[in-house]
């Protein structure tokens, strides 16, 4: 380092010098990078919305309807276990943001009590001070004679005037550190109101589901009974009881299956909320669990770039990264830095705070400039440029990912309305069957294996059509979620 000292007469200077380069900021300033995102999603045909307020605007309270839902939600975000960490990660880059203030102030230190004494002896290339002549009056020792004695107490201060910007690019940078954490809040949000609200759905299903296999069992029983009577009159084999009672068995043993399924959905949701294994309530229907608005619509997708929190999370990460590579190019310039101190030394003990004799004090400035570092802050510098494009791209890659996603889950609720009108129709088709195949049993123009197909596919219809209705219930979270909604 190349050292230029600063004498008295060239302080006014130095100020001068300092007010005059304080406007030398280097570096690159953000700009948001072209994103080229499409006036509109593909499959954008959802009819079930109008067109004034965009889904992602709508908060979780308005989008939900059932109430035993939103009072899930809400105690899974008060006591989430992520949500937690979350908000201690943003109180954390908050003290790191408000300490970077400081930085444009002097750094002070003091010495509350220093002792400094030193011996030498005759190989050390010197002699006792002819002080110690004064004092002894004898003969000066060749060995171990006291060479220096210092007591002081002093305070001094450094500081380092922001000439390139290192200190507000560090600001940027840490404010940009301090919003991602924001961000990384409410993504954590969106996923909690996301998984809770399909975990309330699934039970809602499961609850169905057993609906339709205990009512299918009874539909098995009443075949059975019949089966009986005609093997009785020796109008039919044992085999018919036999199949029968193997599809009544089908039945039967999906309802433990789904009571198993129903506790380990229980407390799954019962983790969300960071309590241990217990009952879920739920409300009495599945039917009307979201708000149904016709003014509100999907918005523009350029809406998801100010909504979604992982794509402003990738857009703050960018902005770091900028200001990191604005800090390494500044420290390859000039370094102003002012020091001074003031306190009071003496040789002896007794006169360590005798005033004025024992004052001190001083003021040194210094411009050091790195000449050779083996192109370390260089190469610091380079890496930190094409660390900076990396996260750029990581950034739009975040936008094209998420327009995308919003494109798959527009197509997904308009398909899987599709297949809800065919299940639903199937069902019926299915219903109607297995009246028909009981009636014309009882009159001897059906076989009893007709009567089973005809059951065994109403129970598949009905399963069907619950895990349809779950799926679209589903797929209306993914496209709130997809589209930023959620954290409000």
């Amino acid at each position: 380092m190349k050292k230029i000292s600063i004498t008295k007469l060239s302080i006014a200077g130095l100020f001068a010098a300092i007010l005059l380069i304080q406007s030398c900021k280097v570096g690159q300033k953000y700009v948001q990078p072209e994103l080229n995102v499409p006036e509109s999603y593909r499959g954008d045909t959802l009819t079930y919305f109008g067109d004034t307020t965009s889904i992602s605007k709508t908060t979780w309270k308005q989008f939900f309807h059932d109430p035993t839902l939103k009072t899930l939600i809400d105690s899974a975000l008060a006591h989430n276990f992520d949500m937690k960490t979350a908000l201690l990660n943003i109180e954390i880059a908050n003290k790191e943001l408000r300490r970077n203030k400081l930085d444009y102030l002097p750094q002070v230190d003091m010495v509350i009590a220093g002792a400094n004494r030193q011996w030498r002896s005759k190989d050390f290339g010197s002699a006792p001070s002819s002080k110690w002549y004064e004092h002894k009056g004898s003969k000066a020792p060749e060995s171990m004679f006291s060479y220096l004695s210092q007591y002081g107490t002093e305070v001094g201060f450094n500081w380092e005037i922001d000439i390139w910007g290192k200190i507000s690019n560090a600001k940027d940078q840490l404010l940009a550190d301090y919003l991602n954490t924001q961000e990384a809040k409410n993504a954590v949000q969106t996923q909690v109101v996301a998984s809770v609200a399909k975990g309330y759905f699934n039970l809602l299903m499961l609850d169905a589901k057993i609906e339709v296999a205990k009512r299918n069992v009874l539909l098995n029983d009443s075949t059975l009974q019949m089966i009986k009577l005609q093997y009785e009159a020796g109008e039919i084999t044992s085999l018919a009881i036999q199949q029968t009672e193997s599809q009544r068995l089908i039945a039967a043993s999906l309802v433990p299956e789904l009571e198993r399924q129903i506790v380990i959905q229980e407390n799954a949701l019962r983790v969300l909320s960071g309590m241990m294994p217990d009952e879920i309530q739920r409300g009495t229907s599945f039917e009307h669990l979201f708000a149904e608005n016709k003014d509100i619509s999907l918005g523009a997708p350029l809406e998801i770039v100010r909504n979604r929190p992982d794509i402003r999370s990738a857009e703050f990460d960018l902005i770091a990264a900028n200001a990191h590579a604005n800090i390494q190019q500044a420290m390859r310039y000039p370094a102003l830095t002012l020091g001074g101190s003031l306190g009071v030394n003496a040789m002896l003990p007794k006169n360590w705070f005798n005033i004025p004799g024992a004052l001190l004090g001083g003021i040194t400035g210094e411009l050091t400039a790195p000449i050779f570092k083996s192109k370390t802050l260089k190469t610091k510098w380079e890496i930190a440029k094409i660390e900076r494009e990396k996260t750029e791209l990581a950034f739009q890659q975040t936008v094209v990912e998420a327009v995308s996603e919003v494109s798959d889950a527009v197509i997904t609720v308009e398909k899987l309305r599709e297949q809800l009108d065919f299940a639903r129709l199937r069902v019926e088709n299915s219903a109607k069957a297995v009246r028909n195949a009981n009636l014309l049993f009882k009159s001897g123009y059906a076989t009893y294996l007709e009567v089973i197909t005809a059951q065994g596919n109403a129970l598949d219809s009905d399963l069907a059509l619950v895990e349809l209705r779950q799926s679209h219930l589903e797929s209306y979270v993914d496209l709130y979620r997809s589209l930023g909604g959620g954290w409000r």
